[in-house]
């Protein structure tokens, strides 16, 4: 088909967030000075930008890895880590290079002082965390109450939470806000009334607010090309809200992922991301449609 005629726009919306863009910075300080650096798990859930930053040298590794190196340099990713990580940093003197975004820094700080003060009242309160189980930062959080917070993944979780006992609810700040709100009204619903229920919205807004920026984007264009590595949860929950308003919604990880047939008819495609989509992989995707 002749795609010259096909109005492409890359949605400026899209992209790295605030700490993610921080995380690859001091990445490529590090790596710029030619010394050795590792990476805890994948620096971003995107395999193209993994790959370009291992062939600038870096070494991403696992947390047995971690437990085998001594004197090097660990870069700890925007996701954040529990308190134990930088225990072991410390016994095999490894230098950390702290990348944890602050949003997510103050949130651990909070859990942290959250819970110690829950221990104070015998450890009766439940310090509940809305967020994916197992996700980086989600282990980061529950790293903070000595992994005795309780981890909702759902409204169906949440009805599964002891009302009699005082609920402390916090949310993983990529999660959906109005989720997270569906469930307040629950719990206020049915805690008991000799029982204390405390929610703080937690959700990072920069993250947020790219839920109706990306439908009303979506519902712009004929198709939408939305580009996001398969481990991004973000990218899950982005992706869903284009399908929502846009049946011609294809989700992909490269530009070679692209099928040409799904343009038939179409004079306007909009190319969006999650924040953890390098904007040279979008700018390459709709470089990849105008060339075939």
């Amino acid at each position: 088909m002749d795609t010259s005629k096909l109005n492409i726009e890359i949605d400026d919306g899209s992209g790295f967030c605030f700490g993610v863009t921080t995380a690859i910075k001091k990445a490529e300080e590090e790596l710029a000075k030619g010394e050795t650096l590792y990476c805890l798990g994948d620096i971003v859930h995107n395999g193209m930008e993994v790959k370009r930053l291992e062939e600038k040298g870096l070494i991403t590794i696992d947390h047995e890895q971690l437990e085998e190196l001594h004197n090097v340099k660990v870069l700890l990713r925007a996701h954040g880590e529990p308190p134990a990580t930088y225990e072991v940093a410390k016994r095999n003197n490894i230098e950390i290079i702290d990348a944890t975004c602050p949003v997510v820094l103050a949130l651990q700080r909070r859990i942290k002082k959250q819970y110690e003060g829950v221990g104070e009242n015998g450890g009766e309160a439940q310090v509940v965390i809305f967020g994916k189980n197992g996700h980086a930062e989600v282990l980061g959080l529950v790293g903070q109450t000595s992994g005795n917070a309780i981890v909702i993944e759902n409204l169906e979780d949440a009805k599964k939470l002891d009302f009699s006992r005082d609920i402390y609810l916090y949310s993983q700040t990529t999660k959906n806000l109005d989720e997270f709100k569906s469930i307040i009204a629950y719990i206020k619903e049915h805690i008991s009334p000799t029982a204390v229920f405390r929610s703080f919205d937690t959700i990072c807004r920069q993250v947020a607010n790219r839920m109706p920026n990306i439908a009303a984007f979506a519902m712009r264009h004929d198709v939408v090309i939305f580009v996001a590595g398969k481990k991004s949860s973000n990218g899950r929950v982005l992706f869903k809200e284009c399908m929502r308003v846009n049946s011609r919604s294809h989700q992909v990880e490269s530009p070679e992922e692209i099928d040409m047939a799904w343009f038939d008819g179409a004079s306007t495609v909009g190319i969006c991301g999650a924040t953890s989509t390098p904007k040279w992989l979008m700018e390459n995707c709709r470089d990849y449609i105008l060339s075939h």
